[in-house]
């Protein structure tokens, strides 16, 4: 019997492994990481536009409601934000104290990342209407503030009783009325 080879069949190919190199992985990785950082300046700047819009209209709601907080409880302007949200423990009924014209989140102070805030301006009323707490005020400054400027939000947003929107291009809270209107007005 003839001596058996056992040396491979030069013929027959060899069977590679199957995979990916590290290579091949790191350039896969490096793209995403390419992508992630192109897409995610653009990701931040839509939030903070969205933000800024919410701000801007949850002022809009807040002077609103400011108004007709003073029109139907004859107090004057709400002398917090606060007064203006719904009663504890979810109830519907309004009242001079808790009148359920904005969201519990927004009454709270803070919501999509500004910090919002009603003051009252001048003296307050020499006393409160029949039913309130405390007294209301002749006039008042609404404001929204981001809670990080530049992470959360860029423009801060003022409103007073003529009902116009105002914007801060710095951020900075208005700390009175003339400084409010003395601002750009949101178109």
């Amino acid at each position: 019997m003839p001596a058996r080879d056992t040396r491979s069949n030069p013929k027959r190919p060899v069977a590679k492994a199957s995979g990916f190199s590290l290579l091949e992985l790191l350039i896969v990785v490096a793209i995403i990481l390419i992508i992630a950082a192109i897409a995610l300046p653009n990701f931040l700047r839509a939030k903070i536009a969205a933000n800024e819009a919410a701000a801007a209209s949850e002022v809009r709601t807040i002077t609103t409601a400011a108004v007709e907080y003073n029109s139907t409880y004859a107090n004057g302007f709400p002398p917090s934000l606060s007064v203006l949200g719904p009663p504890a423990g979810g109830g519907n009924a309004a009242s001079c104290d808790n009148a359920n014209l904005i969201d519990e989140v927004v009454a709270a102070g803070q919501k999509s990342g500004f910090n919002f805030a009603i003051s009252g301006v001048g003296t307050a009323n020499s006393t409160a209407a029949t039913g309130c707490s405390l007294p209301g005020f002749g006039d008042y400054l609404v404001t929204a503030a981001p809670v990080s400027i530049g992470m959360t939000g860029q423009r801060s947003f003022c409103s007073d009783e003529p009902g116009e929107v105002y914007f801060d291009i710095t951020g900075a809270v208005s700390t009175n009325a003339t400084a409010c209107e003395n601002l750009p007005v949101l178109q």
